[in-house]
């Protein structure tokens, strides 16, 4: 089903959280990695690649967003306490919040560097989100400072999500992480 119902999350959910997630992992890696490489010339393309992977996920938090305002949410676990419940709502706003804020600092990083026009997967010029200011040249650092420690935060988040599914499935024994796992149904 492509929607959710009272027990489970639908298929289209379900690929937008699957693929955040891979997505996130991945351009983690890339993020990490691309930091520690020499400023070539040659290395532009891996710089490129991270940009357009970060304006991905932020596109697609976009429609999974605009997907949750038509899809009812499931129902959480009868055996699930009130405290637990408004936890794991507050704990999806702060994901959603740190899903849209680390690619949104990525882009404000890129635009007060301007080191060259942004482009998406190489086919869509991106507007800058503003630019250097010339009476504050620490910008630049500022901006990949709160960059950084956004995708450390949204990497804390993240592991604590997950962490509660996996004792959901595996001490609470109910279905609160089945009913997101692709091609299950509860």
């Amino acid at each position: 089903m492509l929607k959710s119902g009272p027990n489970h999350w639908g298929s289209v959910a379900k690929f937008f959280h699957w693929t955040i997630v891979i997505l996130i992992l991945a351009q983690g890696a890339i993020g990490l990695i691309m930091v520690e490489l020499p400023k070539r010339p040659n290395v532009i393309p891996v710089f490129n690649f991270h940009k357009s992977l970060g304006l991905t996920i932020l596109a697609l938090a976009i429609l999974r967003l605009a997907w949750r305002l038509f899809d009812p949410r499931p129902r959480d676990p009868p055996t699930m306490p009130r405290w637990q419940v408004l936890g794991a709502r507050a704990g999806h706003v702060l994901l959603y919040v740190l899903i849209f804020l680390v690619p949104l600092s990525g882009w404000w990083f890129d635009s007060v560097a301007s080191l060259r026009p942004l482009y998406w997967w190489g086919l869509v010029h991106v507007p800058p989100l503003g630019g250097p200011d010339p009476s504050n040249p620490g910008l630049k650092d500022i901006a990949a400072e709160r960059h950084e420690m956004l995708f450390w935060i949204l990497i804390i988040v993240a592991a604590g999500h997950a962490a509660m599914a996996l004792i959901h499935h595996f001490h609470n024994r109910d279905n609160v992480l089945r009913r997101m796992l692709p091609f299950t149904r509860t």
